[in-house]
Order: C-alpha cells, then structure tokens, then sequence
C-alpha cells in the first residue's frame, strides 16, 4: 500500500495518498493525521492547528491568528477563518465515512460575527456534522475566542461518493 515510491514521495509532501486513506475508516483516518502518523494537509501549515481532536461527527481544531494572517486593512483575512471552517466541517464529515469512502465540499457559507487580530489568542474552530447520508452530508462549525464569544460561523454540503480503487489514472 505504502511501499511504492511515489506513495512514500507523496507522503513527504503532505499529502496522503488515495489509497491509504481508502483503507482507512473516516474517524481513523483524521484520527491518525491529528496524531501526526499520517502528515498534515498542506493548507494546514498556514493556520498552525493545534490540539486537534476528533469524535464520530465532531472536529476541534485550536489555532492563533497572528500578523501573517492580516490583510492590507490591519485585520485577520477571512481566508483564514475560511480554511478554519471549511476544514473543521470536512472533518467531521469525513470522521462518520466508513472505509472506502470520501467526500469533496460542494458549497459552503461563511458569516464573519467579530474580527480577528493578532492579540486575539487561542480561538476553537468546532466542526459538527448535522446530517450524513449516502450522498450528500451538511455540517456546521463555530470559531469562539478563549471567552467563548463567537466570531464567525459556517455550514457546508458535501458530496459523498465511492473513492475509486486499482489504478485510476487521474
């Protein structure tokens, strides 16, 4: 399964490849990338996640805004609450998925409620799964500041589909 070399490539790279993460149920396999036995996203370098954890259904993920985050007005960009969000309710979807199964977000929605800046500390982004069919999966996440106040949320739909084994090209 790993034992190729463009999967062990891949792998360095941060990006765990499909069929791994294939063999793996849902829970397990968020489970094993918070515990650091399967690398973290990319993406994920960019908002430092930490003391992540991950239930059938739910997702928290800790992180601190910083300066790197701020946008041209002196700010914390959206886009950082946004991959926050979009991961948290992915996550939580993808916990519920039995093996063989993944799921790609067909929409999301994002409400910003309070700004973010570089003294905002540690803020929780929580992802919670409202619905998982066989299809489609909607979810919802907060991002609450150290004093629980709320400071944007979101929902999704996701697709739910079959992921492809043998040797699809792609």
């Amino acid at each position: 399964m790993m034992g190729d070399k463009s999967s062990k490539q891949t792998i360095e790279y941060g990006i765990v490849p499909v069929d791994v993460m294939a063999s793996m149920s849902g829970l397990d396999f968020v489970r094993a990338i918070f515990a650091g036995r399967l690398p973290e996203p990319p993406i994920m370098q960019t908002v430092e996640p930490f003391d992540c954890t991950a239930e059938p259904g739910a997702v928290v993920i800790h992180s601190v805004p910083g300066l790197r985050h701020y946008n041209p007005i002196g700010s914390v960009h959206g886009g950082y609450a946004a991959i926050l969000l979009d991961s948290a309710m992915g996550l939580a979807v993808q916990s519920t998925l039995p093996a063989g199964t993944g799921y790609t977000t067909l929409e999301f929605k994002i409400s910003f409620v309070r700004g973010m800046s570089e003294t905002s500390g540690v803020i929780r982004t929580e992802g919670r799964v409202l619905n998982a069919g066989r299809r489609v999966a909607t979810a919802e996440a907060r991002i609450t500041d150290a004093t629980d106040r709320l400071l944007a949320h979101a929902t999704t739909t996701c697709l739910v589909f079959e992921i492809p084994r043998g040797n699809a090209t792609g």
